[in-house]
């Protein structure tokens, strides 16, 4: 099988390929060294066993991810359905600037609020993302009536406290604020509409000002 190296990382290379007949995305993870051979080969089948579970739970909730199309352990690899047509959240927003929209455009507050409902829709199972950042939700064309496609399960879990989802949350706002300036009404439009949708959506929101002060003081004190 051809395969095209699209990204690599610390924790891996992703590749573009042809998997019968359907344009895939493999993800490969390194081996880490300064683990024993068996533990690092038992943590990676375990890390990957979860991520192709929570790709699986999130599309039988109607949650848009990427299909699972094989695991193949030996090569420390998993092939998922590649999005194409697709932008990222971040490349949408950042021409969204280009277009001189404000960050409190209706079409950039629609973003926030679909983007704040099918997060509180994958905590509402339990399903913690992990690494949630505007590089790991898609759009497809048209963009603006495009639903959130959620990708990068790497490093995802299964939790029930509002604690962890609380964290989950707290990740995302901390990249949106860092990477997109003057998007605060973007991150309060999420949160709004996490919110509404029930459940213990509201306590959640509450433990982020908790885990929001816990931050601030370890960027002060380390």
């Amino acid at each position: 099988m051809d395969r095209q190296l699209l990204t690599q990382g610390a924790e891996g290379r992703v590749y573009v390929a042809d998997w019968l007949g359907h344009s895939v995305i493999i993800k490969q993870r390194f081996p880490k060294k300064y683990r024993h051979v068996d533990l690092d080969a038992h943590i990676t089948q375990e890390r990957i066993k979860a991520e192709a579970r929570a790709l699986t739970r999130c599309r039988s909730l109607g949650i848009k991810t990427p299909a699972v199309y094989d695991i193949n352990f030996d090569k420390r690899e998993i092939v998922l359905e590649n999005i194409t047509n697709s932008i990222t959240v971040r490349n949408y927003i950042y021409a969204a600037v280009e277009r001189d929209l404000s960050m409190d455009n209706s079409e950039i507050l629609s973003l926030a609020e679909k983007i704040g409902k099918v997060l509180a829709k994958m905590h509402s199972n339990h399903i913690i993302h992990g690494d949630l950042t505007t590089s790991n939700m898609l759009l497809v064309k048209p963009y603006e009536s495009s639903e959130v496609i959620l990708i990068d399960f790497g490093l995802s879990s299964v939790e029930e406290r509002p604690e962890d989802k609380a964290v989950d949350l707290y990740v995302l706002e901390r990249a949106i604020l860092s990477t997109h300036p003057n998007t605060e009404a973007f991150v309060s439009c999420c949160l709004s509409a996490y919110k509404k949708v029930g459940g213990n959506a509201a306590e959640v929101v509450k433990r982020l000002d908790e885990v929001r002060t816990r931050g601030r003081k370890k960027l002060c004190f380390g």
